[in-house]
C-alpha cells in the first residue's frame, strides 16, 4: 500500500539543502553516481526525520534503502547542514551591526532515551541526568530581542549546570567581543560577568531591586519563545541516536529554522 505524505517545509528549503549534498558529493565521493539515493531522496528522508521523527527503517523503506544505509545518510546530512550553521563570533557580529538593544541567553535539556555514559578508562557509569530528573543534554541558546533562536551551543551532559556551560562555549566569545549587545540571562548564570545581567537575588529585595527583576522578566520573557520553536522539530523531543548528535541535530534544526525564515 503506497500512500503521499506531506512535509511542513518549503521546497526551497529542500532544494537549498540538497544542493549543500551535491556538493559535499561531489567533493568526498570518488564515484557520486554510484549512490543508492539521490540527493533529493537523502534531503527528504533528513527533513522527515528531523519535522516527524520518522523511525530511521520506515525512512529507510520509504527510500528504498537498507537501514543500515538510512542511518549513515541521516548522519552524513547533519553533518552537512550542521557545518552551515553560523558560528558565535558572526552572530554577534550581526546583532551589533543590526543595533540589537540585548539578546538573552538560556539553557534547555534535548531528552534522550540513553540512561547513562559509560567511561572505559575509569570504568564509571557517568549518569547524564539534570535538575529536570530526566535523562539528556544541555544547550545554551542565544536569541535576538524577539525570542527568535541566532546561535546553539555544542552539548554538554544534562547534569551540566547552565553557567558552567556558558563558561565553556559562551562566555569566552562573549569577553572577546568589542561592543558586545546586552545579555539578559536567568538567576541561573549568577556570577557570569561582564555584559550578562541576571536578575538580583535575595530574600529581602528592596523595591528597586525588585523592579529591576520584574522589568529584566519582561524582557527576557520571549527568549522562551527560543526552545519552543526549536523542540518544534520531533527529532530534538527525544533523541534516540547517541547523545553527542544532539550537537549536529540542534545545529541542523537552527539552519532548517533560518532556512525557513528567509524563504517567508
Amino acid at each position: 500500500l503506497f500512500y503521499s505524505a506531506t512535509l511542513d517545509v518549503p521546497k526551497s528549503t529542500a532544494r537549498t539543502i540538497s544542493g549543500w549534498l551535491k556538493v559535499h558529493r561531489k567533493k568526498n565521493d570518488q564515484r557520486p553516481w554510484q549512490r543508492a539515493a539521490s540527493c533529493w531522496k537523502q534531503t527528504i528522508m533528513q527533513l522527515k526525520r528531523l519535522k516527524d521523527g520518522t523511525s530511521i527503517t520506515t525512512i529507510a523503506r520509504d527510500a528504498g534503502i537498507s537501514p543500515a544505509s538510512g542511518y549513515r545518510y541521516i548522519h552524513e546530512a547533519l553533518g552537512v547542514v550542521a557545518e552551515k550553521s553560523p558560528t558565535l563570533a558572526h552572530v554577534l557580529k550581526n546583532l551589533t551591526t543590526e543595533n540589537e538593544p540585548f539578546i538573552c541567553l538560556d539553557g534547555t535539556l534535548i531528552h534522550t532515551d540513553r540512561i547513562a555514559q559509560h567511561n572505559p578508562k575509569t570504568v564509571v557509569t557517568c549518569g547524564i541526568f539534570s535538575k529536570h530528573k530526566a535523562f539528556g543534554g544541555n544547550i545554551q541558546v542565544i536569541t535576538n530581542s524577539t525570542g527568535y533562536p541566532v546561535w546553539v551551543s555544542p552539548v554538554t551532559p544534562g547534569s551540566t549546570h547552565d553557567l558552567t556551560a556558558a563558561r565553556h562555549h559562551v562566555l569566552p566569545v562573549l569577553q572577546a567581543t568589542t561592543d558586545c549587545p546586552l545579555v539578559l540571562a536567568d538567576k541561573g548564570y549568577q556570577g557570569a560577568g561582564g555584559c550578562v545581567k541576571t536578575p538580583a537575588k535575595g530574600p529581602n529585595l528592596s523595591d528597586c531591586d525588585k523592579t529591576y527583576n520584574l522589568i529584566q522578566l519582561k524582557l527576557q520573557s520571549p527568549a522562551e519563545r527560543a526552545n519552543a520553536l526549536l523542540k518544534h522539530f520531533k527529532a530534538l523531543q527525544k533523541v534516540t541516536f547517541c547523545p553527542r548528535t544532539i550537537t549536529n541535530i540542534a545545529k541542523t534544526a537552527l539552519t532548517v529554522l533560518h532556512l525557513n525564515h528567509t524563504k517567508t
